[in-house]
């Protein structure tokens, strides 16, 4: 990923994260953001560093590049797992996903 720069709502910078427990291996978010998700072996998802490196770790976390951060918002929408959670760094709110704070964004 050649952007390094963390997207964020008011300037905030912004995370993501994969739950595998809810992830049903449709591959929706790989397609949507191939930079910032991929499927692993086992058929799930996972996130990547910037530097391309997989994250299987549980609830490991990725920054969210501002250039992707509409396909990440996207993914998250559209899984049909309801398993991608994209939160603010500085409170660890979720604004997008299926815990996301209604008034949060």
């Amino acid at each position: 990923m050649g952007v390094q720069q963390e997207a964020g709502v008011g300037g905030e910078a912004l995370e993501v994260w994969i739950d595998q427990d809810l992830c049903t291996g449709d591959g929706i978010c790989a397609q949507y953001a191939p930079e910032v998700f991929e499927l692993d072996i086992d058929g799930l998802a996972y996130v990547k560093t910037p530097d391309d490196e997989l994250l299987q770790g549980k609830g490991a976390t990725t920054p969210v590049p501002l250039p992707l951060l509409t396909d990440v918002v996207d993914s998250a929408r559209e899984c049909p797992g309801d398993c991608i959670h994209v939160r603010r760094v500085s409170d660890r709110v979720e604004i997008y996903g299926p815990d996301a704070e209604p008034d949060a964004v």
